[in-house]
């Protein structure tokens, strides 16, 4: 889980910025937000960003997307650091930016940070938190290693520092390096930390297409509940020779499918999935498809481009919000932009459907950003849960939560406050009528 998140000098984000997930003294909604005994502390399973167009909200989402692929995919000699600080200020490209992470693994709470510039990584630090004392684990700084006690004298990681390049962070290196030590954490930013863009695609689709895989039968039962006129997914057999791909790489897939493997891919812009699999020594290919049901109790097939574009995207998140609802699931999923193409009573069923399954005993997370105010509802978020993004006149974001305001009571209509603009977030345009100025016609310049 995110306890919290840090960054500094990434996009619009000038100054330091903390994002926090650790619930306030507010008793609302309190069945539903996780316990850490042992710390004492409640941590939030949800969390909303609202704020108007460039407020930041998608450099919030990219700053955790960047550190995930820092730390996952690492970087290539002597290749730059892909990182993108403030342009707007004078403290240049050279200044370092700064991310931390405050994060919840196996029940220990780990506060992960490091500084990049766009040629190397000036400082990195791992520290264990128990209920009693910090651990520093180890602390890079200017290039020299500073490891605890119980790991100085442990020569290969004195081996892996080493190798470490001056643009690749050191928990990377290490893990590459057969490290366990720190492999609890690099393992949460590669498979518990999802980031879902607003034009991402579910990527093992081939599961809604295997009758024996649970999400198959789920989907099936949920898509009817949903509205979206889809009565159940399918797979088409098509020969192999018809699909859509050049043929280098028609005959790279019959040199590389062996027996009883599977493959897919999805074709871009028409959004074609395709799984490929070879049987008897033979390559079969199956689309996916839906089905509708007929007035005379048959069904008729679509292509997924047929469907429009609010059905497509409930396909690609519905798997997210079910795999955060399994009770034995740990995942953190961070969306940008939820309500894309979705209805807004469509986008609070697919919540309230995750939210029923968090207890106090849960240990996932949904992140997202959204401009759906109808969102904005105490029944649904706590005060805490809803933060809000804004840009000064200096073009520099800030994150705030809505707990903060002090005049933002459990009974109020914070959506009211929020559109008066009393809460920050909102374009100023709408604020100081500039658009309407600068529409307006003279009748004079109007010809017949």
């Amino acid at each position: 889980m995110i306890i919290g998140f840090s960054l500094e000098n990434w996009m619009s984000f000038r100054d330091q910025v903390t994002f926090s997930m650790v619930a306030s003294r507010e008793r609302q909604h309190g069945d539903r937000v996780p316990k850490l005994g042992k710390y004492q502390t409640r941590i939030l399973p949800i969390a909303a960003i609202y704020g108007g167009n460039a407020s930041g909200k998608t450099n919030f989402f990219k700053a955790l997307n960047f550190a995930k692929g820092l730390v996952v995919k690492g970087t290539q000699p002597d290749s730059l650091i892909p990182v993108e600080p403030f342009r707007l200020g004078t403290k240049g490209a050279e200044h370092p930016s700064r991310f931390g992470f405050e994060l919840l693994i196996d029940e220990i709470i780990y506060d992960y940070s490091f500084a990049v510039t766009r040629r190397a990584v000036l400082e990195e630090k791992l520290v264990a938190i128990t209920s009693t004392s910090e651990k520093v684990l180890y602390h890079r700084l200017h290039g020299a290693p500073n490891f605890d006690d119980s790991l100085a004298k442990d020569q290969f990681l004195q081996f892996a520092f080493k190798g470490t390049r001056d643009n690749q962070l050191f928990l990377t290196n290490a893990v590459s390096q057969k490290v366990e030590n720190f492999r609890p954490i690099y393992d949460w930013f590669k498979d518990t930390l999802e980031l879902v863009a607003p034009d991402s695609r579910f990527e093992p689709f081939e599961q809604f297409l295997d009758e024996g895989h649970p999400l198959y039968s789920t989907m099936n039962e949920m898509l009817p509940q949903l509205d979206t006129g889809i009565a159940h997914l399918g797979g088409e057999d098509i020969p192999f020779e018809n699909i859509p791909l050049p043929e280098s790489l028609k005959i790279r897939l019959q040199e590389d499918v062996k027996e009883g493997k599977t493959v897919r891919f999805l074709t871009e812009p028409i959004n074609e999935r395709f799984v490929v699999t070879r049987k008897g020594g033979e390559l079969r290919a199956k689309k996916l498809v839906t089905y509708h049901a007929k007035a005379d109790g048959t069904e008729a097939k679509f292509e997924i481009r047929q469907e429009s574009d609010g059905s497509q995207r409930v396909i690609d998140l519905l798997p997210a919000i079910l795999e955060l609802s399994a009770q034995v699931s740990r995942k953190v999923y961070v969306i940008d932009e939820i309500d894309r193409s979705l209805h807004t009573i469509l986008t609070r069923r697919l919540l309230e459907t995750y939210l029923g399954n968090c207890s106090t005993k849960s240990r996932t997370q949904l992140l997202f950003t959204t401009h759906d105010v109808l969102l904005m509802d105490q029944h649904l978020l706590r005060r805490d849960e809803m933060w809000v993004a804004e840009r000064d006149a200096c073009g520099s974001s800030s994150l705030s939560s809505f707990s903060e305001y002090k005049d933002v009571r459990y009974d109020k209509d914070i959506r009211k406050s929020y559109l008066q603009g009393r809460l920050g977030g909102i374009p100023r345009i709408l604020l100081g009528g500039a658009l309407t100025d600068s529409c307006h016609v003279q009748e004079s310049e109007v010809e017949d």
